[in-house]
């Protein structure tokens, strides 16, 4: 029928995060957009569009009301709902198409020079659909304080403070949130810092990005861990920076391994990335002295130091530093929600100056809103409450895990003694754990396979990360039993 919408053309679609309201008030957008509707197209009766998509004529009538409210429907007397006559203007495909012939650009010769990564982790979108998910780095959402997020989210979007989010800072950062870091997350690990020496950030990830850009040259050594964090490694090498990758043993980054010609050293003492190790307080001594007398500097990643559950965290490797070579970086994501991406770089002056123009060239700052909303959250005291109850739950997993792997012929071959939220663990067969972990993900098992951590790994690797944070503690033996069958299945053992 003419200047009308069929049902038809109202289509829900599955998997949206949308409530049903939500999905169906989209579904009558697309369609008026799809058909290219004008004002005064009728849209389907609430009985019909209801009794087409099989859903209650309640919630079609609640979504008119709403797009009527909106201003994209407007009602007829007797006649139903059609488009709006001051509906906002859908139709924004050109008229027509532009010139024809001409060949597409050679993507190959114009990207040729861009560095490819060669080591990244790669964790499957559909993990919680795993019934044992031994990953690191996801969040568990049942111990989540969603309501106090909630209401730090009102608070944040609440009258009094739209008008200052909603402004351009010009690569400032949230004065509430720096404040905090300042004042009360720094000091627990014994750093003083002014807000001209804070810089927030998208994460760790960012952080580490504009540390490396503004350091890392072409005639400065590198000096990472070996395994390590494989984004170190990526970072330096789209830097075109010369790296070491020094091994590291049961207490992190060995200092006397270091090369004469260092001048940038990137590592995780408090936690290391992969095998947990904690560099002791003598070998930190040792790292600041010998960076002082080679003259290099230092980006310390404070990598999961809040789930210190077994034991008080050592200090920061920037709190001991009294010449200003330790660049610190910290993040909210790890402790809160990786999608949180709030992280913070701490460094002299200077260094944040240069830092915070370069971050104004990419993404001028981060979100105003989620920087309030996590100022609120920690100022109101619910993101101590929260690490309380993190810590409880991981160590009351981690000793589940412990207790699982103790009767196979699985062996942790590093775990943080302070706590931490996974294990590296060895298999003594020798399986490798790439072909291990492609087996397990029949059986609903995920675990990370170790050689994503090492430039030069061990051919077969027979190492792998097991992440708690995300699976529940009930489940994990039956977890572990599954690993240790397919590892003996694989091995003949």
């Amino acid at each position: 029928m003419r200047n009308r919408i069929p049902p038809e053309m109202i289509i829900l679609r599955q998997g949206d995060a949308l409530s049903l309201q939500g999905r169906l008030a989209a579904a009558i957008l697309r369609a008026i957009n799809d058909t290219r509707a004008r004002p005064g197209f009728r849209l389907p009766s609430s009985r019909g569009l209801a009794e087409a998509l099989k859903i209650s004529r309640m919630t079609v009538t609640l979504v008119y009301q709403d797009l009527v409210a909106q201003g994209y429907l407007e009602t007829l007397p007797r006649s139903g709902v059609a488009v709006a006559e001051n509906a906002p203007n859908f139709d924004l495909r050109p008229a027509s198409a532009g010139p024809d012939g001409g060949r597409e650009p050679d993507w190959g010769a114009w990207l040729s020079g861009q560095v490819q990564p060669q080591r990244v982790i790669r964790k499957p979108s559909n993990w919680r659909d795993f019934r044992f998910p031994f990953i690191y780095g996801q969040a568990d959402p049942r111990l989540f304080d969603h309501n106090a997020w909630r209401d730090c989210a009102r608070r944040a979007l609440g009258t009094r403070d739209f008008a200052e989010l909603a402004a351009d800072r010009y690569g400032a950062d949230d004065p509430l949130l720096v404040d905090y870091i300042c004042s009360n997350t720094l000091p627990r690990r014994g750093i003083e810092a002014g807000p001209d020496e804070v810089l927030v950030t998208m994460g760790a990830q960012n952080a580490l990005f504009l540390a490396i850009e503004l350091l890392a040259r072409a005639d400065r050594l590198a000096v990472t861990e070996e395994p390590g964090y494989p984004d170190f490694a990526e970072t330096l090498r789209r830097a075109k920076s010369p790296t070491s990758f020094l091994p590291v043993d049961d207490k992190g980054l060995v200092p006397a391994l270091l090369p004469e010609s260092t001048r940038l050293v990137i590592a995780t003492p408090s936690h290391h990335i992969p095998t947990g190790a904690t560099m002791p307080l003598a070998r930190r001594h040792e790292l600041l002295r010998r960076a002082i007398e080679q003259d290099f500097l230092v980006i310390e990643d404070d990598y999961d130091f809040e789930m210190s559950y077994l034991a008080p965290p050592e200090p920061a490797l920037k709190s001991l530093d009294r010449s200003g070579r330790v660049i610190y970086i910290g993040s909210f994501s790890k402790s809160l929600f990786p999608g949180l991406r709030i992280g913070y770089l701490v460094a002299p002056a200077p260094m944040i100056a240069k830092a915070r123009a370069l971050r104004a060239i990419m993404l001028r700052h981060p979100p105003g809103h989620l920087q309030r909303i996590t100022a609120y959250f920690l100022a109101l005291g619910h993101y101590d409450a929260h690490i309380e109850k993190l810590r409880a739950a991981l160590k009351r997993r981690r000793q589940v895990l412990e207790d699982a792997l103790a009767g196979t012929d699985l062996r942790i071959e590093g775990a943080a003694a302070s706590g931490g939220s996974s294990l590296w663990v060895r298999s003594t067969n020798g399986c490798d754990s790439a072909r291990l972990a492609s087996e397990l993900r029949d059986e609903s098992v995920l675990i990370e396979p170790g050689e994503v951590f090492f430039e030069r790994p061990p051919q077969p690797c027979p190492l792998f990360r097991l992440g708690y944070a995300s699976i529940d503690a009930a489940a994990i033996p039956a977890g572990i039993d599954l690993i240790a069958r397919a590892e003996r299945r694989i091995t003949g053992g």
